[in-house]
């Protein structure tokens, strides 16, 4: 699992300078190669999401998109938004969560390692995508409510030969 230190080495790697800062009015920054990152953010959780948020602007966002009243910059936004929900919460985790009986969203978060909003936020997104359901090799993941679905290739009992 990716954790927060795993996203620093990741951005160390990407040449993209990330400082942890007090007084900041937002979660997190990013511009011309350089996350800044809100110091008083409440758990690594939180940090690690937001740095993925963030590390997304890098590989989606051009220009300068401070002023959220524009479309265009609320879809580069939305853009590096989907990219973190891709990197934190991948349908390949899921489907792990799934094979390790975990039985609710709040350990689903916890295995995950993000927060609970994050992944309610990610299932949203993901839903706005694919519709409730989306098929991965032989797993279903629906996601209002949240399950997974194992597809088992079954005999026909009726091509079956008994004895005779």
């Amino acid at each position: 699992m990716h954790s927060y230190d795993t996203l620093l080495d990741e951005c160390n790697d990407l040449e993209i300078e990330v400082y942890e800062m007090d007084n900041m009015k937002c979660k997190g920054l990013y511009g011309d190669d350089v996350i800044w990152m809100n110091k008083s953010l409440p758990s690594i959780r939180e940090k690690r999401c937001i740095l993925a948020e963030e590390v997304g602007h890098y590989h989606t966002t051009t220009g300068d998109i401070l002023d959220l009243s524009s479309l265009e910059n609320q879809k580069q936004e939305l853009k590096a938004r989907a990219w973190a929900y891709e990197k934190l919460v991948p349908f390949s985790k899921i489907i792990q969560a799934h094979n390790l009986h975990i039985a609710n969203r709040y350990e689903l978060a916890d295995f995950l390692n993000v927060t609970e909003d994050f992944l309610d936020d990610a299932l949203d997104w993901y839903k706005s995508k694919y519709g409730l359901c989306v098929s991965i090799s032989n797993f279903t993941i629906c996601f209002e409510p949240l399950r997974v679905l194992e597809m088992f290739d079954w005999i026909e009992t009726s091509s079956l030969q008994y004895g005779t």
